[in-house]
């Protein structure tokens, strides 16, 4: 059975809460768990104590028997020193779209004209 520790979110509609639960990864996102580890309620402050609950000692238990941390529960477990920091990487993230290429590269060829108008004019 491949395990997570994820997110499952409860609250009403623009008003999210989550618990943190460890499931198996194949049953839906709010549906059956096999334990609560804890909350987040992202509508806290960053500082406050009760933006992000957990039971350490119980996810430590579910890390040892293989479970899977997923990327926002992974980056609570580092900020609270349960894990290690894991280098990230998303290449992708700085590139611009590809209508923005588009447009950078008619603006470039415009520019490139314009530099060889000005030479012959010379």
């Amino acid at each position: 059975m491949a395990m997570k520790i994820r997110l499952a979110r409860g609250g009403s509609k623009k008003r999210p809460f989550y618990r943190i639960v460890a499931a198996d990864s194949r049953m839906p996102r709010d549906g059956r768990f096999i334990e609560k580890l804890g909350t987040y309620n992202p509508l806290l402050p960053k500082d406050s104590e009760d933006r992000v609950k957990m039971d350490l000692e119980r996810v430590q238990h579910w890390l040892d028997q293989g479970a899977q941390p997923t990327d926002r529960i992974a980056r609570m477990l580092e900020a609270a020193g349960v894990r290690a920091k894991a280098e990230r990487n998303n290449p992708k993230k700085g590139t611009p779209g590809k209508k923005a290429q588009e447009r950078a590269e008619e603006k470039a060829a415009k520019a490139a004209e314009a530099a060889e108008a000005a030479a012959d004019a010379e």
